[in-house]
């Protein structure tokens, strides 16, 4: 668990869930699946609460090991959902209230939201549509309970992925 109701396993799954029930392209469902992945490279929430006190970054730890193999969308996607947070929060007062207590706290360690310096240069980027997607079915998948397909029913989104 990463305090919220939910596994980071069973996290990835029902963003990818979501993705797909929304018509989402390969890419993007990959990228939901794997977008928290540096979390469980670095296993920051195994019994530790200092990842509640200090940002260690998941979201490029995640991006850097699997850019060697997934194309840009997808890397970019697992890269900046984490500022993507910070853009929505600046760009539609209201998804604030719809945040998890968790990702509220970390919203701080995360920098806050953006100054329109930074949603002006966010928007700029030639994926930024997906990636706020990608943050938005993040952002939902956080339902306990919830019964999704496993990991082997995206064992063919995935590798068609594959570079």
């Amino acid at each position: 668990f990463y305090d919220e109701s939910v596994t980071q396993l069973q996290h990835g799954l029902q963003a990818a869930f979501l993705a797909r029930t929304n018509g989402a392209t390969d890419e993007q469902v990959t990228a939901a699946l794997l977008h928290d992945i540096g979390h469980f490279l670095m296993d920051e929430h195994d019994a530790q609460g200092d990842f509640l006190q200090e940002d260690w970054c998941h979201e490029t730890v995640g991006a850097d090991l699997l850019e060697p193999f997934f194309p840009t969308v997808i890397i970019e996607s697992i890269r900046q959902h984490v500022p993507a947070k910070r853009y929505l929060c600046a760009v539609d007062p209201r998804y604030h209230d719809g945040l998890s207590q968790a990702s509220k706290r970390s919203l701080d360690l995360q920098g806050g939201k953006f100054t329109p310096e930074e949603v002006a240069e966010f928007e700029k980027s030639p994926h930024h549509e997906t990636v706020v997607l990608v943050r938005r079915w993040d952002d939902g998948a956080k339902i306990e309970d919830l019964e999704v397909p496993g990991l082997e029913a995206y064992r063919e989104t995935v590798e068609s992925c594959v570079r």
